[in-house]
């Protein structure tokens, strides 16, 4: 019991001390979310730090609610939209999954702070991404 309670205390202060740098999405259809932090695993058990190049994520996806869809930013050249097939706000979170090059994506986005965290897997490997979401404003794209 004391090992977690210890382990949720360390947790709380490591979640309250993270810099926010993202913004609330209340009501938001567009936003731009940018990775943080990634974390990549094997089907073996094996899970290390990775940069997005090495699990071919883009640093910044477009998001885009109204349309369905996820997309990365011209300034990217990778030129990638990925459909949204599931979509939910419910308890001020924001839900998505698509699927894309053999790959699942499951985001969870906080909409009062921007804060999201988000899941890639594929056969044999899978990936944890955290990061920060900011509104775009209407007519613009990245």
């Amino acid at each position: 019991m004391i090992k977690t309670s210890f382990g949720f205390f360390i947790l709380a202060l490591v979640v309250l001390a993270t810099p926010s740098a993202a913004d609330d999405l209340t009501g938001s259809e567009r936003f731009l979310c940018s990775a943080t932090q990634a974390t990549g695993c094997l089907d073996g058990g094996e899970c290390y730090a990775v940069s997005l190049i090495e699990i071919n994520m883009p640093q910044f996806i477009e998001v885009d609610l109204e349309n369905k869809l996820l997309s990365t930013t011209k300034a990217s050249g990778l030129n990638r939209v990925t459909p949204i097939k599931n979509y939910e706000r419910a308890d001020g979170l924001i839900y998505l999954q698509g699927v894309q090059l053999e790959r699942a994506v499951s985001m969870v986005i906080a909409e009062a702070t921007g804060q999201a965290s988000i899941a890639m897997a594929t056969d044999g490997i899978g990936a944890l991404i955290f990061g920060a979401c900011t509104t775009l404003p209407e007519g613009e794209q990245e």
